[in-house]
């Protein structure tokens, strides 16, 4: 309940940019796929850019519809990822051919901009 109370207070700022820093991140899974649904319910009638930051994957693919992969070092570029998944989303599309794939691509990306 404190998150939501605390993503309304940041909605009734009146901005038109929303800057969501791991909002999810300490919550235990089922609570997390709760705040996800509750989210989305919202989406459509918001009407407001959010800068979501997160580390988890399934999460920006189901929540973002551009993802932006920042370098591990300054001489990298950003990279811009288009999510191309038909809104309104669900968490049944987890499962959706096409998510899996874009979760593919991103942890491909991911791995190789990392040496072990």
């Amino acid at each position: 309940m404190r998150h939501r109370v605390a993503f309304l207070r940041t909605l009734i700022t009146g901005q038109d940019l929303l800057l969501l820093d791991e909002p999810f991140g300490a919550l235990d899974a089922m609570t997390k796929r709760e705040m996800h649904r509750w989210l989305l319910d919202l989406w459509d009638d918001l009407h407001k850019t959010v800068l979501f930051i997160t580390h988890d994957l399934e999460e920006a693919i189901l929540l973002s519809d551009r993802i932006y992969l920042l370098p591990a070092e300054c001489n990298q570029e950003v990279q811009e990822i288009h999510v191309n998944l038909p809104r309104p989303r669900h968490y049944a599309m987890n499962y959706d051919p096409d998510f899996i794939q874009l979760r593919q691509d991103l942890e491909q990306r991911l791995y190789e901009k990392t040496s072990f």
